[in-house]
């Protein structure tokens, strides 16, 4: 039966056959290929901080003033091209939105608009992005999306924002947060985990690498390859970026310090067999405590994957659930 929070209705997710393994959730929705129904974007560049920029694919409805936009954050080593955001971005397309594909800091080939990394604690870069859109463009109903490390940085926004925020700013969804930074740097360092964390270990350090052949000045050759995703950041992400080291990281630039703040009609979709993202109990709590949020949480799904079987539709069910959500709250 469908679940029902308020006035919204969400279907129940039911895997894909033969895709009920978190595991083949999560690579089959990584490399299943989306459609892409957006139209050519602009490419825009918002100042975000002194000396620093990030670049944005924007798609304009007609009369953008007119129609709700929604801007979608990729996550980590992710970019404006992911096909989440692809396949999120044409549906809100088609649905009558505006659509800005953000890229964080460094992504989508822009190392060279900052002299600074990125993290999981920049939310105010989708914050001054958010800012400039509703006053370039009079936006009136603006919501944010984000996946992974970028559903932490929404949720974080929203939180900080704790009913300050711009009041264009209508609602928030978020698919397989990173919400619990700590432990779910942890959890990847599981033995079942090792193919991710390599993964994105050995982006990390192409990037970082590059970054140092850009600015020679600020960053220096480490004396090991980090050997796991919290080394990483206790030796790159905190030295470079102001934390005392990898702990400090986390519980600073964790949502789940904030997510009871949350003043907005909030989406969490989180499946109980991600292989690596932890949702703790405590922060589970918060959520479930606070009225604004809501949360679905499956027994299946992977981490940002839940893909269902193609009835009528391309079977992303999360994607799907997102788009009614802000429909539901007036962005379309």
């Amino acid at each position: 039966m469908p679940q029902a929070f308020d006035d919204l209705v969400f279907e129940p997710f039911v895997p894909r056959r033969f895709l009920r393994n978190p595991h083949a959730q999560t690579l089959a929705g990584n490399f299943l290929p989306r459609a892409n129904g957006l139209p050519e974007p602009e490419h825009q560049l918002f100042q975000v901080e002194e000396e620093v920029q990030v670049l944005c694919h924007c798609h304009w409805q007609t009369q953008p003033e007119r129609h709700g936009t929604v801007i979608i954050v990729h996550g980590l080593e992710g970019s404006s091209l992911s096909q989440y955001v692809i396949g999120t971005g044409s549906k809100a397309w088609a649905a009558g939105m505006n659509v800005v594909r953000m890229n964080m800091r460094n992504c989508g080939n822009t190392e060279r608009l900052t002299p600074t990394l990125y993290h999981s604690g920049l939310s105010s870069d989708v914050d001054a992005v958010i800012r400039a859109l509703i006053e370039q463009k009079r936006l009136q109903r603006i919501g944010a999306i984000g996946y992974s490390m970028g559903g932490n940085l929404v949720l974080k926004m929203a939180g900080d924002w704790a009913g300050r925020g711009p009041a264009e700013f209508k609602a928030v969804a978020a698919v397989s947060p990173a919400a619990d930074l700590g432990p779910s740097a942890d959890a990847m360092h599981h033995p079942g985990n090792w193919i991710y964390e390599w993964k994105f270990l050995l982006s990390l350090m192409r990037r970082y690498k590059h970054k140092a052949s850009l600015f020679p000045e600020i960053y220096k050759k480490v004396a090991r390859f980090p050997r796991s995703i919290r080394e990483f950041d206790d030796v790159i992400t905190a030295h470079y970026c102001g934390f005392a080291g990898a702990q400090d990281y986390y519980t600073r630039a964790a949502a789940a310090s904030v997510i009871d703040r949350i003043t907005v009609p909030a989406l969490v979709i989180h499946a109980k067999d991600d292989p690596f993202i932890r949702l703790l109990p405590e922060t589970r709590a918060k959520i479930l405590a606070n009225p604004n949020i809501t949360l679905l949480e499956t027994e299946h799904g992977g981490h940002c994957a839940f893909l269902a079987q193609a009835n009528g539709h391309d079977g992303r069910w999360a994607e799907l659930q997102i788009i009614s959500f802000l429909q539901r709250r007036g962005l379309a």
